[in-house]
Formats: structure tokens, C-alpha cells, sequence
């Protein structure tokens, strides 16, 4: 054998020797952890009444509202923000974030349209609007969308928008709004009086370019050959189904369908939601009575299974709030909700030692139909025995992108101790409501934070 050779073998079993020496991390405790339903109450999902509404109807973590665009601009590049900040700050005072949607045109009122355009020629077509069922009908008001003053003003008015509020702890989402009947990118049944597809594309671009973190959301998914719409579909905006349970669900007879899900296939924007929120409203047809085994409105379409298919996180709603309802109802409604959006559950903790280090591994399943859009913070902390929290640590986990029934490892290592440690998500909003896993109650030790036992 040559020398080289020798050496060669002799430094693989003195490596090898090496390698078998060190010491392998044990994992001295190790802990399975049960599932148990989260609230309805956790922030950014489930059912949301419009703002200040009766304490104690039914759990909700958001209400929403509208916002007239004239009240916000009062002139040619001059902005009022304090409706917008008397709306955010009301709702937050109750601990919650805000879904609001800015309008030009809305039946029965005669604001809207900043007056400063109005007094430059803008030309306004008043109209009776017969679309408003259940409701009588009412008259509307449509600008010229055509007018590029009218045009200038949107997209100024969108990026001092974004410049101002994008990441905002208060609001939870925006709905595009701007453009048609109540906001909802239709002048029905007048669609010669709707914005063309240069205007809408002047919103979407304005949109995008303002908002990178508060998630925005438009009211009809468009592909490429939508004949009406500007496409949406390769843009970062999520949907909202305003006549949910209603004209959901494709009833597979009408291929051309203004249904939800069948222009969400037509615009091959399907997978949207694993990216971009879905949210909506359900339908004034049956609100409240949805909840119910058998609703009332034979067209009523199941809402779970509307649910599951559009992986919806929060909807409006006002029949849960408007008046008491039946024991029966909420509690079917609580079901529901708890599945809506995301559901995080920690199936795993172990804790392991390296020197004087503790090596920490969390394990947790999303049961929930939809991820979480919200780049919220996590946090351990370590408490004395009597649940006094002495020490906060920052990790660099993330709730982002985790799929229904996916699973995720989290993984620190932290300095050696004997404090009882806990993991909690944080709200941003200054005592918001916080984020309960889907875990024992037992564990649960108030403001999100969830114990993780080490037996």
C-alpha cells in the first residue's frame, strides 16, 4: 500500500472516530398536545357587522363600514382624513380592526362625487336604481368615469391613501370600492354608465402600487378574455363575494354564470386564496336564517360548503347582529366561523439541551379553510411558576403561507432555563383581541398566550 494511501485511511477512521464521539442532542421532554375548537373570536376572520354594533349578538373581531369619497376629498389634491380616523379609531377602541370600502355612487344618497369636479363640468347621470332587491328601488348618482380630471383624482387619491394607512395595526382589510353602485364595480342594470377597462386598470395599478401589506380586494375576478373586467387574476388582490350563499356556488347549468365560483374558474384564479384573502358578504336574502338546518329561501346555497369552496376568511352580516337571535343559530353560526379562515393548532412540543442551551422544536396544523395574510410577530415567553411573565424572546417565525391541514416546524434555541415557557402571535394592535390556537383551554393563559408543558 502506498503512503498516501495510508494516510488517507488512517484520517478517515480518526474522522470517523471523531464523528462517533460526539454527542448526540437527547430530547428530554417531548409533548403531544390535543385539539380543541378556537373561538370565534379570533382577529381577522369570521362574521363582521357594520361599525358600533350591539355588544354581545354574536363574536366578531372586525366591523366594517363605508366611507363616501367626497368626505375624504374636498379638493383638487386637498384631502380630510378624519372621518377615516374617527372610523379606525372608534372600532379599535372596542379592540378591533376595521374593513372599510370608499364609494362614489351609493342608491338614495346624493354625496359622493367630490364636489370640486362636479363644479369643473363633470358630467353626473341620475338614475333609478332598480337593482337593490330585497330593498325598493332608489336613485344613484354615476359620474362620467370617462373624465380624466375624474381620473387623475383616483389614483392621487389612492396612493395618499396607501402613503397614509398601507400596514395600518387598525385595519384588518380594504375593499377596492371607487367605482359602480355601492362601491361593488357595477352600475346593473345600466352597465353603459360603468367604468371602462383603462379606468378600472388605472385603480388596479394605483392599488398595487400603494398597498404591500394591508391586503386589498375586488369584487370580480377577470382573466385575460373577460369581456368586461380588466384582468385580475395575475394581480396581488385577493375577492370578496358580496352575495355569499346566494350566487356562490355553480349550479353547473349555466356555463356563462355570474356566479362566484364560475368567475373565479372562468379567470383561472381558483388558487388565489393561497396567496390573497377571500371575504365578501352574505346575501341580504338570507341573513341570519343561513345558520338555520333548513333556511327558509330554497335558493339558499349550503354555507359551509361555500365556505370550503371559496376558502373564505370573514363575511359581512348583518342578520347575527341586528336583533337577538335563536340559541340553535349561534351556536351553528359559532361552527361555522371557527372553520373560516385559518385555525392553528400546536400538535408538538420538544425541548432538547445542547451546553447551555435550550433547543425548543413547535410543530402546528392549520385546520382552517384559508392561510393567514397578516405578517403578525411570534413571540416566546418565559414565566416564573405563578404565571409572572419575566422575559420576552423574539423569534423569526411566521404564520404566513401555511396551508389548510399543512403542518410547520418551528425551531429556536434560547439561553438555559427553569421558567416555564409560552408562545403567543401578537397583535399589532394595542390591546387587540389576540390569536387563540386550537389548543386545551388548560394551557390557555390569557392575552394568546399558550403554555408549552415539558411533560
Amino acid at each position: 500500500m502506498t503512503l498516501w494511501r495510508i494516510r488517507i485511511s488512517l484520517l478517515l477512521v480518526a474522522v470517523t472516530f471523531f464523528i462517533c464521539q460526539q454527542p448526540i442532542t437527547p430530547v428530554y421532554a417531548e409533548t403531544t398536545l390535543g385539539y380543541s375548537p378556537a373561538p370565534a373570536l379570533n382577529p381577522l376572520k369570521g362574521l363582521v357587522p357594520y361599525a358600533r354594533p350591539v355588544s354581545d349578538r354574536f363574536p366578531n373581531s372586525m366591523e366594517f363600514n363605508y366611507l363616501a369619497l367626497s368626505d375624504l376629498v374636498v379638493g383638487e389634491n386637498s384631502y380630510n382624513w378624519e372621518p377615516l380616523e374617527y372610523l379606525l379609531d372608534d372600532i379599535a377602541s372596542r379592540h378591533k380592526q376595521a374593513i372599510f370600502r370608499v364609494w362614489m355612487e351609493y342608491p338614495g344618497k346624493e354625496k359622493g362625487i367630490p364636489e370640486y369636479l362636479i363644479k369643473k363640468g363633470l358630467r353626473v347621470t341620475e338614475w333609478n336604481n332598480t337593482n337593490t332587491a330585497p330593498f325598493p328601488p332608489k336613485k344613484v348618482r354615476t359620474p362620467d368615469y370617462s373624465n380624466r380630471s375624474l381620473r387623475t383624482m383616483l389614483t392621487r387619491f389612492i396612493a395618499e391613501l396607501g402613503k397614509r394607512y398601507d400596514g395600518d395595526a387598525r385595519i384588518g382589510f380594504i375593499t377596492a370600492g371607487l367605482l359602480g353602485t355601492w362601491g361593488e364595480w357595477h352600475t346593473y342594470p345600466r352597465t353603459e354608465l360603468m367604468a371602462e377597462k383603462n379606468v378600472q386598470n388605472d385603480v388596479l395599478q394605483a392599488y398595487s402600487t400603494a398597498f404591500k401589506k394591508t391586503p386589498v380586494l375586488f369584487r370580480y375576478p377577470a382573466g385575460k378574455d373577460d369581456p368586461t373586467y380588466v384582468r385580475n387574476d395575475n394581480q396581488p388582490f385577493g375577492y370578496h363575494d358580496d352575495a355569499f350563499s346566494w350566487e356562490t356556488s355553480d349550479t353547473g347549468k349555466d356555463p356563462k354564470s355570474w356566479f362566484f365560483l364560475s368567475r373565479m374558474q372562468r379567470a383561472n384564479a381558483m388558487d388565489k386564496w393561497k396567496n390573497y384573502p377571500i371575504g365578501g358578504e352574505i346575501s341580504p336574502e338570507v341573513w341570519g336564517t343561513i345558520f338555520d338546518k333548513h333556511p327558509s329561501r330554497p335558493q339558499a346555497q349550503d354555507f359551509g360548503e361555500c365556505v370550503r369552496l371559496t376558502h373564505a376568511s370573514w363575511l359581512l352580516d348583518s342578520g347575527m347582529f341586528k336583533k337577538l337571535q335563536p340559541t340553535d343559530r349561534i351556536s351553528t353560526a359559532k361552527q361555522h366561523v371557527q372553520k373560516m379562515g385559518y385555525e392553528f393548532q400546536i400538535t408538538r412540543v420538544s425541548f432538547s439541551q445542547k451546553e447551555d442551551q435550550d433547543i425548543i422544536e413547535i410543530s402546528l396544523q392549520n385546520h382552517g379553510v384559508a392561510p393567514f395574510y397578516h405578517d403578525w410577530k411570534i413571540e416566546l415567553g418565559r414565566f416564573t411558576s405563578n404565571t409572572h411573565l419575566v422575559k420576552r424572546l423574539k423569534t423569526n417565525w411566521s404564520l404566513c403561507g401555511i396551508l389548510p391541514k399543512a403542518e410547520m416546524l418551528w425551531k429556536t434555541t434560547i439561553p438555559m432555563s427553569k421558567d416555564q415557557l409560552a408562545v403567543r402571535v401578537i397583535n399589532p394592535l394595542p390591546n387587540g383581541i389576540p390569536l387563540t390556537f386550537a389548543n386545551d383551554p388548560s394551557l390557555q393563559m390569557g392575552d394568546g398566550w399558550l403554555l408549552l408543558p415539558k411533560q
